[in-house]
């Protein structure tokens, strides 16, 4: 009998065994698993920029609208241009801050984007119109960081009254 009691003790052991072994599996698979979902995010926003970057290089046109001074007086339909490509440029820095957040993605993501709008791009008044109406899509700390980022101590100034007689001239106003 003792010997039955032995066998039974050494098995249960070895199932213990068995479910500390499979747990600490099942641990590193998930850690390799994060490891990989990282570089894939990596990955695909570093390719968002290297098309930008691609396209503005194979397409004339586009790079020629790309060297426009974008804070002098644009036509109608060279504002909205501006606006879209500006709008791309705040959505992907929505997003790869979602993902910094996240701990999805390393910040130097987020640092090439944001060294890139601090160029001037953000201080022009197409972008200045379209940051002011944009930035209520996102929460306070967000619009807070943001606007520190780009407009430092400074802070966010924006001339409704200017935006209004720029948008008289689009398809975007309505009385």
């Amino acid at each position: 009998m003792i010997g039955q009691e032995l066998i039974v003790l050494i098995v249960q052991i070895i199932a213990a065994l068995g479910v500390v072994v499979s747990v600490v599996y099942l641990g590193l698979q998930i850690k390799q698993q994060n490891i990989i979902t990282k570089a894939q995010f990596g990955h695909s926003l570093t390719q968002r920029l290297y098309d930008r970057y691609f396209q503005t290089s194979k397409d004339p046109e586009y790079a020629q609208f790309m060297a426009t001074d974008w804070s002098a007086d644009l036509s109608p339909v060279d504002g909205w241009r501006v606006s879209m490509a500006i709008l791309t440029y705040l959505v992907d820095v929505f997003d790869v801050y979602d993902k910094v957040e996240a701990g999805l993605v390393d910040k130097s993501h987020l640092d090439t984007r944001m060294r890139t709008l601090k160029f001037g791009v953000m201080q022009t008044p197409v972008a200045k119109g379209c940051w002011a109406s944009w930035k209520h899509n996102r929460d306070q700390k967000f619009i807070d960081w943001f606007e520190q980022e780009i407009y430092g101590d400074s802070g966010f100034s924006f001339n409704e009254e200017e935006s209004n007689l720029r948008r008289e001239e689009l398809n975007t106003h309505r009385d």
